[in-house]
């Protein structure tokens, strides 16, 4: 299949099938990205969700847009994100149109109800998911707990707080790798 093509189909399915807005993506994302395509290993995507949180913009629709990039430069970036956002362009406009008729019967509110419990579950089950493949070592889970703490207890903002990750993550690397190095002499 031509790969744009195959670029707008995957991502058309991951918008299509995804309620709950970027984070809700994420799993979908993994599962197809990583296990269907194998477009990238799972910590490139993660990579790809840190840089995407802190870029302007839906964290799904960046990355959609950074695969795109992978693959096929300019062009295949913008065909991975029009494949992104555009079932929920249409499914929006469609939903728009009638939500507000609909939105105060009582079925159309604990169904919603329902999506939004489902939409939880999904990033716990991608946030598990990430974290065995992301936490393998003192360092990584020690910045984990740090900035989870920051993010749930301060209120810290997301591009501080992976910006300031990343410096920590950098720093700590290179002390352990120059405290390697003197133990090896």
């Amino acid at each position: 299949m031509n790969i744009y093509a195959d670029l707008f189909l995957t991502f058309a399915k991951v918008g299509v099938c995804t309620f709950g807005g970027g984070y809700a993506m994420l799993p979908i994302l993994q599962r197809e990205v990583v296990e269907g395509k194998g477009w990238a290993k799972d910590e490139e995507l993660t990579d790809y969700f840190a840089v995407g949180q802190c870029t302007p913009g839906i964290i799904a629709v960046n990355t959609a847009t950074f695969i795109g990039f992978k693959f096929k430069s300019y062009p295949g970036a913008v065909v991975a994100t029009l494949g992104l956002v555009f079932p929920s362009l249409v499914i929006i406009t469609a939903i728009a149109a009638f939500l507000s008729n609909f939105a105060d019967i009582p079925v159309v509110q604990h169904a919603l109800a329902g999506v939004n419990a489902c939409v939880v579950a999904l990033i716990a089950s991608s946030v598990l998911k990430l974290g065995k493949s992301t936490l393998k070592d003192g360092i990584s889970v020690a910045i984990f707990l740090v900035v989870l703490g920051l993010a749930f207890f301060v209120g810290l903002s997301p591009v501080l707080l992976i910006v300031g990750a990343g410096l920590v993550g950098y720093v700590a690397r290179c002390l352990a790798g120059m405290k390697q190095g003197g133990e090896g002499k």
